[in-house]
C-alpha cells in the first residue's frame, strides 16, 4: 500500500484526523443541525435522499448488485412475478430442468417467500427497469422513518442524530442495501408500529392506530412468524409503559385490525394462488415437497415428498444438520441463544455499545426503557426457536436498537461534563463510516482486498469473486436467445446458478440443470432456436462453452 502504510495504519490515521477535526466541526454544524431537526418534513427528505446519493455515488466501483444464491434468486423471482401482475406463474412443461431451492415448480412455478419484499422489487422493475431500485427506495424510506419514529420518543435533535446513525448502519454499506434479501421493508413496518405507540398514548388520535396497523400489515407481508412478536410487543407497551391508557388501546383495536387487514388478505390470496389452499403458505409447501426451509427446533425434521436432485439433497442435509436430530433441549436452546448475541452487532456500531450499556444500566428508572428491553428480549427468545438466524429476521426492531442507543447518549449527555463523551462516540461512528465509504468510493481492488480482513459483516459488491458479473455481461451481450445448462460438480455446495424469471419461455437467457444428454435433448427440442451452452461453475474462471451432446 502507498506510503508504506498498512491497513490498520490507515484506520487509525483516519480516526485521528476525524477526531481532531470533529470537535470544531461539531460547534460549527451545531446550529444548522438543530434548525434542520425541528422540521420533520425537511429532516425526513434529507435522510431519505442521503442513502440514495451515497450509494449511487459508489456505482463506479460497486455496481448494481446481482442476485446470488437461492435466497436472492427466490426474491427476484417473486418481484418479477408481481411485475407481471400475478401472484403465481403456471408450471413449466419441463419443470424438472428448473428445480432450484426456494422455488416451487408444482402446482405453480413460484417463489416461496412472502409478498412484502417482492412488492418493492416489482416497483423497481416496473418504474425504473431495475429491481434493485426498489431496494434503494426501501432503504431510503427506512432512514426517514427512523427519524419519524424517534420523534415520538425523544427531542428533534436526538431524532435527527438517530436518523443519521440509521444511514450509517443500514444505508449504502449494509447488506440490506446490497442484496435482495430484504430487511429495510420489515424495518419500516417496525418504525410505523413503535413510532405510533407513544403518539397514540399522547393524542389518542385514530390515525396513529391506522399507522400502527399498517406497520403490522407490512410485517405480516415480510416476516409472518416474527410479526407475532411485534403484535405482542405493541400490546406490552400498554401493560408496562402506558398502563393508564389501556382503555385507549381497546378503542384503537378495531382501527388497528382494519389497517392490518390488507396484509392478511394479500397473504391469503398468495397462499391460494401459489399452493391452491388459503391456509398453506408457500414455504410450508416447499417444506413438504423438498424438506426446506426446515422446521422449528421443537418440531421433528421435515421429510421430503419429492425426489431431490443432488444439489437439493445437499441443501436438505445441511438444514437437517443445523436443525439437529429429534426435538430441542434446554441446553441446545441456550447454546443457540448465546451464539446469536454476536449477530446483534449489526444494529449498532461498536462505539454505541457504550451508550447501549448506559441505557441498560439505567433502564430501571423508566417504564418506557423497561418496555424496550422487554421487547428486545422477547424477539431474541422467540426467534431462537428457529435454527437459522440473520439480522433481517428481526429487522422490525432495528429502530428500537437505535432508540436505546439514543436514550443512552441522552443520559450520558445529562451527566456533568459528559457531553464530550457523546461527541467522541458520534465522531468515532462517523470516522468508521467515512473510512469504509471512502475506501469503496475511491480505492482499487488491491487496496480493498488488503483491507477486507478488517471490514465488518456488512456486504457490498466489490470485484467479481465468483465470476457472476462477467458471465452475466457475456450472456447479455450475445445476439439472440440463450440456453445454459449448468453442470454442477460432485463437490459443489450452495452457490446456486440456476435462476429464471417469471416467464421462462420468453427470457433472453434460460438457466437449466444438466441432466445428461438423453434428458437434455427434451429441452433442446423445446427450445430449438436458442444458442446452447454448457456452464461449469466449479472451475476458475467459470467455464462457459458451446454445448455439445455426448
Amino acid at each position: 500500500m502507498g506510503f508504506g502504510l498498512s491497513g490498520i495504519d490507515l484506520v487509525l490515521l483516519t480516526a485521528a484526523i476525524l477526531l481532531a477535526g470533529g470537535l470544531p466541526a461539531w460547534a460549527w454544524l451545531g446550529p444548522w443541525f438543530h434548525k434542520l431537526s425541528q422540521s420533520m418534513l425537511w429532516s425526513m427528505l434529507f435522510l431519505a435522499a442521503l442513502p440514495l446519493v451515497l450509494r449511487l455515488a459508489l456505482l463506479v466501483h460497486c455496481p448494481v448488485p446481482i442476485p446470488t444464491g437461492s435466497d436472492g434468486f427466490g426474491y427476484v423471482l417473486l418481484g418479477d412475478t408481481l411485475a407481471h401482475f400475478r401472484l403465481a406463474n403456471p408450471p413449466h412443461a419441463l419443470s424438472q430442468f428448473f428445480e432450484t431451492p426456494f422455488a416451487l415448480q408444482q402446482p405453480t412455478y413460484s417463489s416461496i417467500y412472502p409478498l412484502g419484499q417482492g412488492i418493492v422489487l416489482a416497483i423497481g422493475e416496473l418504474v425504473f427497469g431495475v429491481q434493485w431500485a426498489g431496494v434503494l427506495l426501501s432503504v431510503s424510506a427506512l432512514c426517514a422513518l427512523c427519524y419519524w419514529m424517534l420523534r415520538g420518543w425523544v427531542a428533534p435533535a436526538w431524532s435527527l442524530l438517530g436518523g443519521l446513525l440509521a444511514v450509517i448502519e443500514f444505508g449504502p454499506l449494509s447488506y440490506w442495501t446490497n442484496s435482495y434479501w430484504g430487511g429495510a421493508v420489515t424495518a419500516c413496518g417496525g418504525c410505523l408500529v413503535f413510532g405510533s405507540l407513544p403518539r397514540l398514548r399522547e393524542t389518542g388520535h385514530w390515525r396513529y392506530g391506522a399507522i400502527l396497523g399498517a406497520g403490522l400489515a407490512i410485517s405480516i407481508l415480510t416476516r409472518p412468524f416474527e410479526s407475532i412478536f411485534l403484535v405482542i410487543g405493541a400490546g406490552l407497551y400498554f401493560v408496562i409503559a402506558a398502563r393508564d391508557k389501556v382503555r385507549l388501546l381497546a378503542r384503537a383495536v378495531p382501527i388497528i385490525c382494519l389497517a392490518a387487514l390488507p396484509g392478511i388478505a394479500l397473504t391469503l390470496a398468495q397462499d391460494k394462488a401459489v399452493t391452491g389452499s388459503w391456509t398453506t403458505l408457500p414455504y410450508q409447501l416447499s417444506r413438504y415437497e423438498y424438506g426446506v426451509p426446515t422446521t422449528f427446533t421443537f418440531e421433528p425434521n421435515p421429510t421430503p415428498h419429492h425426489k431431490l436432485s443432488h444439489q437439493e439433497k445437499i441443501d436438505y442435509e445441511a438444514q437437517r444438520l443445523v436443525h439437529g436430530n429429534g426435538h430441542d433441549t434446554l441446553a441446545g436452546y441456550w447454546h443457540r441463544f448465546v451464539r446469536r448475541i454476536r449477530f446483534y452487532r449489526f444494529f449498532l456500531l461498536a462505539p454505541l455499545y457504550i451508550a447501549f450499556a448506559v441505557f441498560l444500566i439505567t433502564a430501571v428508572r423508566s417504564s418506557a426503557a423497561l418496555w424496550i428491553v422487554a421487547v428486545l428480549v422477547l424477539f431474541a427468545l422467540g426467534t431462537t426457536f428457529y435454527p437459522y438466524f440473520y439480522p433481517h429476521y428481526i429487522a422490525a426492531e432495528a429502530c428500537l436498537f437505535l432508540l436505546a442507543a439514543i436514550m443512552g447518549l441522552e443520559r450520558i449527555n445529562l451527566s456533568m461534563g459528559a457531553r464530550y463523551i457523546v461527541q467522541a462516540i458520534v465522531i468515532v461512528c462517523a470516522a468508521h463510516f467515512l473510512f469504509w465509504y471512502g475506501l469503496h468510493l475511491a480505492a482499487g481492488i488491491d487496496t480493498a482486498a488488503s483491507m477486507n480482513k478488517y471490514d465488518s459483516w456488512d456486504y457490498i459488491d466489490f470485484g467479481d469473486p465468483e465470476g457472476r458479473f462477467a458471465i452475466a455481461h457475456r450472456l447479455a451481450t450475445l445476439p439472440g436467445k440463450q440456453l445454459v445448462f449448468v453442470h454442477y460438480g460432485p463437490r459443489h455446495m450452495f452457490h446456486d446458478w440456476i435462476h429464471n424469471g417469471a416467464d421462462i419461455d420468453r427470457a433472453h437467457v434460460v438457466w437449466a440443470r444438466d441432466m445428461g444428454s438423453s434428458e437434455n435433448r427434451k429441452l433442446l427440442q423445446y427450445f430449438p432456436h436458442r444458442t446452447t451452452w454448457m456452464f461449469d461453475p466449479d472451475v476458475w474462471p467459470p467455464s462457459l462453452k458451446p454445448y455439445r451432446s455426448e
